[in-house]
């Protein structure tokens, strides 16, 4: 399968143009060339970037919808999902404001660089999540930054009325979900990824204080 049919996929059939891959392709480039000195990934993970970083990243852009009009990514690290979110709204959801936070310096600077080269609307705050005031986000996302009911305050604190949540979790997902439960209610949706077998995007809607 193709670079543009496994993004089809993975949007679940959307179809995207060549400027988008284009600058997927670029972002790659720039996530390898800084990797060695800001371990922007693990460099485990280096050779099989595409499919373990950028389409496990673009399958979260399939829930996005006409109505959302701001995305927070918590912890964005490289750019996963965040960057990716952007990237691909600028083609299919320009009106969708991408806010990526993440409090590493050099990689708060990296995250800025591609934006920069990438000629992308992306906001980029070096900071804690904790710290920065609400941002009333339509989506809050994050990718292996802490287990589901660490994260759940978090995102609350930044989370629309109506907003949601968006969290990549992998094979014990069953047990953070039990343990946020102590804790929080909220709708829950798990989809399975198109990426890898044990692996899910957890969909919160709802969420609120137990």
């Amino acid at each position: 399968m193709g670079a543009i049919e496994q993004l089809s996929a993975a949007l679940g059939g959307r179809a995207t143009s060549e400027r988008t891959l284009e600058r997927l392709q670029q972002f790659v480039e720039l996530v390898l060339k800084w990797n060695p000195s800001i371990n922007v990934i693990a460099r485990s993970t280096a050779d099989a970037v595409w499919i373990r970083h950028i389409v496990d990243s673009v399958q979260v852009f399939s829930l996005v919808r006409p109505e959302h009009r701001s995305w927070v990514d918590m912890g964005s690290g490289g750019g996963f999902p965040g960057m990716v979110v952007a990237i691909l709204a600028a083609d299919l959801a320009s009106e969708l404001q991408v806010t990526l936070v993440e409090s590493d310096k050099r990689k708060s600077v990296f995250l800025s660089e591609v934006s920069r080269q990438l000629g992308l609307k992306v906001n980029v705050k070096a900071a804690r999540i904790e710290d920065l005031p609400p941002m009333f986000a339509d989506v809050v996302s994050a990718r292996a930054l802490a287990p589901l009911a660490a994260l759940c305050p978090l995102a609350f604190r930044h989370l629309a009325p109506t907003g949601m949540c968006v969290f990549l979790k992998g094979a014990q997902v069953d047990r953070e979900i039990e343990d946020a439960k102590r804790l929080w209610k909220f709708d829950l949706e798990s989809i399975k990824s198109v990426t890898e077998e044990a692996a899910s995007l957890i969909v919160m809607r709802n969420l609120r204080s137990a």
